[in-house]
């Protein structure tokens, strides 16, 4: 499997992951020193409390992503390791994160780090479990599930335009998409009476997914090396 990764943008990142989240921590002391010191300064001392909040939101932000090792692209890496050369796997490289081209397709890759219980019912998923510690994990170190269905059509809508102007007026092959929890802590249970609008899996199950798709539904190695010609001249 060829992989390509946007290095710059990764140590970029990185760096501000590590400096909102040391900006945000001198802020919230500083915050809580004067609230302790001067009680007249109580605006002052929100303020101070409120940005570095914010400050440490974004670090987690940014270091959920590019702070952390394993980074997310390097979980895809070693989950899809073993993947033969007809494979490309792109990184920060196109409108969306995680690109998967192939003889499985094209597939948005959507790495998530949530724990517990992961779910799908009437449209919408939901992640339960974990008790207290999950709670604090959801407040203060790791973002919440969101909407994966809206990130999804956005992600694959980009991707289109994308695509389509890279192909012009060629036929482009249907774009999908997998939602692949990274943490041995997540537990995916979803009703075969559900359809999800992506794959939602966990990170040991997605080689033998997209392997899969590859002897169902394969697309042309024609088409194949087209668009990774396409997208690394980009």
């Amino acid at each position: 499997m060829n992989i390509e990764t946007n290095e710059k943008l990764v140590s970029r990142n990185a760096l501000i992951a590590k400096v909102s989240m040391i900006a945000g921590l001198v802020v919230l002391v500083g915050g809580m020193i004067l609230s302790f010191q001067n009680a007249e300064q109580f605006g002052l001392s929100l303020a101070a409390l409120l940005l570095g909040f914010v400050l440490s939101q974004i670090g987690i932000f940014y270091g959920n992503r590019w702070g952390r090792r394993p980074r997310p692209d390097e979980y895809l890496n070693q989950a899809l390791k073993g993947l033969d050369a007809k494979y490309s796997l792109y990184h920060y490289l196109t409108p969306v994160s995680h690109l998967l081209v192939g003889p499985a397709g094209i597939w948005i890759l959507m790495p998530r780090a949530q724990r517990g219980t992961i779910s799908f019912f009437r449209g919408r998923w939901r992640q339960s479990g974990g008790g207290i510690a999950m709670a604090y994990l959801k407040f203060f170190a790791q973002e919440g599930l969101g909407r994966p269905d809206l990130e999804i059509l956005n992600e694959v809508e980009n991707l289109q335009k994308y695509l389509k102007k890279l192909l012009e007026d060629e036929n482009l092959p249907s774009i999908q998409a997998a939602l692949v929890f990274t943490s041995n802590k997540a537990d995916i249970q979803i009703s075969e009476d559900e359809n999800p609008p992506a794959a939602t899996l966990t990170l040991g199950k997605l080689k033998e997914h997209i392997r899969k798709c590859a002897k169902s539904k394969p697309i042309s190695m024609e088409k194949v090396q087209q668009i990774q010609s396409l997208i690394t001249q980009a």
